[in-house]
């Protein structure tokens, strides 16, 4: 006779499997967000947030933490920037751990953690650490941190920089220059975002996605948040170039499971190419699912 299966009553939430080993989610939240397209409208950036020029919100990153892990589990960003996804595992009960290259963006990251976690009201805190250095050296960086000693992460989420896009003049980053904002991620020449040649930035990519496959468990998931560059009176498919270059690297290479588009109903549109060729106005991004399998 099978053995009934135990299952946890959560009202308006549906009912929650105890053979869910993925996460936490019930049957009927789980099916919500697989749905392959979605809106997020996150709320107002706060102040130091506006600084970083490509800021993606911890509403959106904490979603998809939840969705990918249990309560407790470890989560990584090797681009970090301000923060979202240390502030998303605050929020969400989990650990994180993230590297972020720009040091103006590390201490912000590091103070709004700080501030989270002196809120807590948890007997059990999770971990969460902020490094200021190169995702390049990540399998090193960890074996510095007693913590994080003989730990592997059961989900990576990050949005890397999309090619050199910020180093390009450009409607939107004209406005941030007027008022004094951030246009570039830094000077540090080994971030990515600064390298011109289209196809070295690919190849600098997939090799810090090679270092984060190191210290995930196997099984684990990876989400990467990031979009076509249109440039030079072209679309470059660095969404569909990034999925390519994860996915036929060599035995330790990542498997494409699947997309989610994020659609962003709520950025305003910009005459671009009106009469006289074809320029779209991108509101969507692409958020691509990997796993880690052997």
């Amino acid at each position: 006779m099978a053995r009934r299966e135990e299952k946890l009553e959560l009202g308006e939430r549906g009912t929650l499997s105890a053979r869910n080993k993925l996460n936490d989610l019930t049957g009927r939240e789980w099916i919500k967000f697989t749905k392959s397209w979605f809106i997020h409208r996150p709320p107002r950036r706060k102040e130091d947030e506006i600084l970083h020029p490509a800021k993606f919100p911890e509403t959106l990153v904490e979603e998809f933490i939840r969705f990918f892990t249990k309560e407790g589990g470890w989560v990584i960003d090797p681009f970090l920037g301000t923060g979202s996804a240390l502030v998303a595992c605050c929020n969400a009960g989990r650990s994180g751990f993230g590297i972020e290259l720009n040091k103006k963006y590390w201490s912000i990251a590091q103070r709004r953690v700080e501030k989270l976690r002196a809120r807590t009201t948890r007997s059990t805190a999770p971990h969460h650490f902020c490094h200021h250095g190169d995702s390049n050296d990540l399998p090193a960086i960890i074996a510095d941190y007693l913590e994080l000693r003989g730990v592997k992460f059961d989900y990576c989420i990050t949005s890397p920089p999309y090619w050199n896009q910020l180093k390009r003049n450009s409607i939107r980053q004209k406005e941030r220059t007027e008022k004094g904002l951030d246009t570039r991620y830094s000077e540090a020449a080994s971030d990515i975002g600064n390298i011109d040649d289209y196809q070295r930035f690919i190849d600098a990519q997939a090799v810090i996605f090679d270092r984060v496959y190191d210290v995930m468990k196997v099984g684990a998931y990876l989400t990467i948040i990031t979009n076509n560059v249109y440039a030079d009176g072209r679309l470059y498919p660095l969404a569909f170039d990034t999925a390519v270059s994860l996915t036929k690297r060599d035995s330790r290479s990542w498997v494409l499971k699947d997309e989610r588009i994020w659609l962003q109903d709520d950025k305003r549109l910009i005459a671009l190419g009106v009469n006289s060729a074809w320029v779209g106005n991108r509101h969507h991004q692409y958020c691509l699912i990997f796993r880690k399998e052997s």
